[in-house]
């Protein structure tokens, strides 16, 4: 938006679109190495004490030898996208413009492909740095119908992996996701709005409205994320799609009596009337 060439002066430019003028000075400084690591501890312990705040997560990073403050941890937990799961009042005020819509997945029978679709974010260490990973999954088989890697927590790459599952599955009767500004977004309600599919969002800080998302997280992490220290974004790209294929077609799944989740998105679904 700031043009240093434009023959109108930075500070003009900053004052017409209501900026601060340090920010068309601003230069990105790449993360510490040891708030990287730090991340890392902060994504396994995550994944194991899913109930942990910012201060319980200072105290188990202390027993493993990691020095943070808990102002610090919590920075950290907020650039990662976490935080913890748990049920309490929500006193927070919504944005008006952000709509947060009821969930509508409590107490209903979902057991067939394409009735309820779930999508969220997680982080994904590497070597050096860190992307982000997006996923969009059929509630009732388990099964990854898209997913996106990105540098970035912002809205494109979701609605790119809603498009991808849309395309190739067709719409599902409703979609779940989190209170995410990325999922309460004008852009990304718009797609659900024009397939006409009913939009849940789980109530804030209740993980089981999540329970699904995040126990393949957990599969992502331990069997391929945690056992490859990935040099480039690229490398994560390719890792990661490799292990969905693994994990859709070959991978036995305990909730469906060892059957894959392609055996049971592919198996389930009704075979068109004939003609």
């Amino acid at each position: 938006m700031i043009d240093p060439t434009h023959e109108l002066p930075v500070v003009q430019q900053t004052r017409l679109l209501s900026l601060a003028r340090s920010t068309a000075y601003y230069q990105p400084r790449p993360i510490p190495v040891e708030d990287l690591e730090l991340m890392r501890q902060i994504d396994r312990l995550h994944l194991e004490h899913p109930f942990a705040g910012a201060r319980m997560l200072r105290d188990f990073l202390l027993q493993h030898g990691h020095f943070a403050g808990r102002k610090h941890v919590a920075t950290l937990m907020r650039l990662m996208g976490i935080e913890a799961l748990y049920n309490r009042p929500n006193t927070s005020r919504r944005h008006p413009k952000h709509p947060v819509y009821p969930y509508l997945l409590r107490n209903r029978t979902i057991d067939q492909p394409n009735q309820a679709w779930a999508m969220d974010i997680t982080y994904i260490p590497m070597a050096r740095g860190f992307v982000y990973l997006a996923a969009v999954i059929d509630w009732a088989t388990r099964r990854v119908l898209a997913h996106r890697v990105s540098i970035s927590m912002h809205t494109d790459f979701c609605i790119e992996a809603v498009e991808e599952a849309i395309t190739k599955y067709g719409p599902p009767e409703i979609f779940n996701t989190d209170q995410g500004s990325q999922f309460t977004s004008a852009a990304f309600i718009g797609v659900l709005d024009r397939e006409r599919i009913a939009i849940s969002m789980d109530g804030k800080g209740c993980w089981r409205d999540n329970v699904f998302v995040e126990r393949l997280w957990k599969s992502v992490k331990y069997e391929e994320v945690y056992l490859h220290a990935y040099d480039s974004v690229s490398a994560a790209k390719a890792g990661i799609a490799r292990y969905l294929a693994f994990y859709n077609s070959r991978r036995p799944h305990r909730a469906h009596q060892g059957r894959t989740p392609d055996q049971m998105y592919f198996g389930l679904q009704e075979l068109p009337l004939a003609a």
